[in-house]
C-alpha cells in the first residue's frame, strides 16, 4: 500500500537505528548475527572444574612388575629326537634324561600338545593382569629344552613364580590333579632350601583354585587327597632357585579324565585354576 512522508520519515530512522546496531545485536529476522555471550570468571571456573582430568594415572594391574614363567611340560618334536633326549643331564641329586616324550591318551592326544595348549591359554591370562610372562619353550625349537635348561630359564629370569604344565600317565582308575612341590634338597648343584616354603605355598594355592575352577578332585592315587606330592628327583625342581612347582592336570590314561583333557573348555578352565592360583600367592 502506498505510504505518507511521515511513514517514511519513521521507517527511514528505524532502518539506520538498525544499521548501527547490526555489528552488536544483529538486526531482523534474516540476520544471523549473534549476540555476543558474556560469561562471568565464576561461571567460568565452576564449567572448567566439572571437566574430569585426562592425565589422570590408569591403576595398575594386579600383577604388573611380576614375571612368571611358564614351563610347558616336553615338546611335541621329542619323539623325533629319542638320542638328544636320552642324554643324561646332571640334577644334583642324580644324573637323569634331558627330557622324554610324555604320555598321551588312548586317541593318541599327547601330554606335549595338552601342555602347550594350555600354556597359551595361561600366558594370555597372566598377561592380561599386568604380568611379564616367559615360556621355557612354545614347540620353536625341534626338542627339549632339557630339564637343566628350564630350571635355568626361570632362575635368569629371577621369576616371583615357575610352573610346570603336565598331565599324568597313571593306571586306569587312578583319577585327579595334583600339585608336585620341592622337597628339601641339598646335593651338588641342588639346593631347594630358601624355596621349599613359597615353593609349597604356591602349591597349595594352586590346588585350591585349580580344584574350584575345574570341578575336579585331587588324586585319589597319592597326596592323601590333598592335591600335593612333594619330590626329590625332579630336575625341573632341585635345580631352581626360585618357587616353582609341577602341575598334573588329570591321569591321560583314565578314560574319564583323558576325555576332560581333551576338551578345549576344560582346558580353558585348567588354565584359569592355574592363574587364579599364582595369583592368589603373588597377591599374598
Amino acid at each position: 500500500m502506498p505510504y505518507d512522508h511521515r511513514t517514511i520519515r519513521a521507517l527511514g530512522g528505524a532502518l539506520t537505528a538498525c544499521a548501527a546496531l547490526t555489528t552488536l545485536a544483529g538486526c531482523g529476522s534474516g540476520s544471523h548475527a549473534a549476540a555476543p555471550r558474556t560469561t562471568d570468571a565464576k561461571s567460568t571456573t565452576s564449567a572448567t572444574s566439572s571437566i574430569p582430568p585426562t592425565d589422570a594415572p590408569a591403576a595398575a594391574l594386579p600383577l604388573t612388575g611380576r614375571t612368571i614363567v611358564i614351563d610347558p611340560g616336553h615338546n611335541p618334536g621329542n619323539y623325533r629326537h629319542a638320542r638328544d633326549i636320552n642324554q643324561k643331564v646332571d640334577i644334583g641329586t642324580t644324573r637323569k634324561e634331558c627330557d622324554t616324550t610324555g604320555t598321551a591318551t588312548a586317541a593318541d592326544y599327547t601330554e606335549a600338545a595338552f601342555t602347550l595348549d594350555v600354556s597359551h591359554h595361561l600366558r594370555d591370562l597372566l598377561k592380561a593382569q599386568g604380568a611379564k610372562v616367559l615360556l621355557t619353550h612354545d614347540a620353536d625349537r625341534p626338542f627339549g629344552p632339557c630339564i637343566d635348561e628350564r630350571a635355568r630359564t626361570g632362575n635368569a629370569a629371577r621369576a616371583d613364580a615357575v610352573v610346570s604344565v603336565h598331565a599324568d600317565g597313571s593306571a586306569t582308575g587312578n583319577r585327579g590333579f595334583h600339585v608336585i612341590v620341592p622337597a628339601r634338597v641339598s646335593s651338588g648343584a641342588a639346593d631347594t632350601a630358601k624355596i621349599v616354603g613359597p615353593s609349597r605355598e604356591l602349591g597349595e594355592a594352586v590346588a585350591r583354585d585349580f580344584a574350584r575352577a575345574t570341578g575336579t578332585a585331587p588324586a585319589n592315587y597319592l597326596g592323601d587327597g590333598t592335591g600335593l606330592d612333594v619330590r626329590d628327583d625332579l630336575g625341573g625342581l632341585n635345580l631352581s632357585t626360585v618357587p616353582k612347582v609341577f602341575v598334573e592336570c588329570g591321569n591321560m590314561r583314565d578314560p574319564k579324565d583323558a576325555a576332560l583333557l581333551s576338551n578345549a573348555a576344560w582346558r580353558q578352565k585348567a588354565a584359569r585354576g592355574i592363574a587364579d592360583g599364582i595369583g592368589t600367592y603373588l597377591k599374598g
